[in-house]
């Protein structure tokens, strides 16, 4: 199934996952699809592999994680933040470095002080590679961090090859 991409969100200086000027980091970006759903844009590199041409599972808890945090984010239009509670991951297939994988995530539930995200971090053939479901506590940007919010250069930076619209369906496992 096809879905337009609404916005693309902000990406930080130093973030390790979608940190603009981190050497170590993930050079992530996300997007906001038609659907509510918030997609997370990631090429795999040999220098975050476990085994020989794989992604390595922390690395891609950390996508999922991510996805899963900001879903929060985009829905309050950067008015709430958040925290890890609880994560849990469930790895369906390896991930080759070297390509382009996506992560979907959404919010289930959502109560006054916690919410419930999933996500799924799918290969380019539609496949689901892995799973997550986890539970976050709404912050305010005084309670995640005392640095002041603009020094983390938090903006949307446009680039060319950004998505208009994505194919969000899965492939037989």
């Amino acid at each position: 199934m096809k879905q337009k991409v609404k916005a693309k969100s902000q990406n930080s200086s130093m973030c390790f996952v979608c940190g603009l000027h981190n050497p170590a980091g993930l050079h992530a970006s996300f997007f906001e699809l038609e659907s509510g759903d918030l997609m997370g844009v990631y090429r795999s590199r040999d220098e975050h592999q476990s085994y020989p041409g794989r992604l390595h599972g922390g690395i891609c808890a950390t996508l999922i994680d991510e996805v899963m945090g900001r879903t929060i984010v985009a829905r309050s239009g950067g008015k709430t933040w958040s925290a890890t509670v609880e994560l849990t991951t469930r790895f369906k297939k390896p991930i080759p470095t070297g390509v382009p994988i996506r992560v979907i995530g959404r919010i289930l539930k959502e109560g006054t002080r916690i919410y419930e995200s999933a996500a799924e971090v799918m290969l380019e053939d539609g496949t689901i590679a892995a799973e997550g479901h986890g539970r976050y506590i709404k912050m305010s940007w005084e309670q995640v961090s005392a640095i002041d919010f603009e020094s983390l250069e938090w903006s949307v930076v446009p680039q060319p090859d950004d998505p208009t619209e994505v194919e969000v369906g899965t492939a037989a496992p």
